[in-house]
C-alpha cells in the first residue's frame, strides 16, 4: 500500500467517526435507559404501594377502611407496580409502548398521582 492511498483512508475513516451519531439513536438511547431506570426502581419500591394506599383509604374513608379496603388495593398496586417493573426491566431496549412511554401512571411510587409530571423532552410523537 503506498503512504497516500494509506493516509487517505486514515483520513477518511477519521472523517466518518467524527460525525455525530443521528439523533434519532441518542433519543432511542436515552428512552432506553430511562424505561432501564423505571423498571428497576419500580421492583424495588413496589411494596411501598401498600402502606400508600393504606394512609390514602384511612384518611378519606377512615381507619377501619384502610386497614381492609386500604390493605387490599396496596396488595393489588404493589403486584402490579412490581409486574410492571419486571416488564420494563426485560423489554427496555424496545420502543414499547411509544416512545418509552410508562405503562403504569403514576411513573414512580413516589409520585402524587394529582400532580404530572412534566414529559421529558425526548420523546418523539
Amino acid at each position: 500500500m503506498r503512504p497516500i492511498t494509506g493516509l487517505c483512508c486514515v483520513t477518511v475513516l477519521a472523517a466518518v467517526l467524527s460525525f455525530p451519531p443521528p439523533l434519532h439513536a441518542q433519543i432511542q438511547a436515552q428512552g432506553a435507559v430511562t424505561k432501564l431506570g423505571r423498571g428497576v426502581i419500580n421492583i424495588f419500591t413496589g411494596w411501598v404501594e401498600i402502606p400508600k394506599r393504606i394512609y390514602e383509604t384511612s384518611q378519606s374513608q377512615g381507619a377501619a377502611a384502610g386497614w381492609t379496603w386500604g390493605l387490599l388495593r396496596g396488595i393489588g398496586y404493589g403486584f402490579v407496580r412490581t409486574a410492571a417493573g419486571f416488564y420494563e426491566l426485560f423489554t427496555f431496549p424496545a420502543p414499547a409502548p411509544p416512545g418509552y412511554a410508562p405503562i403504569m401512571e403514576p411513573e414512580y411510587v413516589f409520585i402524587d398521582e394529582g400532580a404530572k409530571p412534566p414529559e421529558p423532552d425526548y420523546q418523539y410523537r
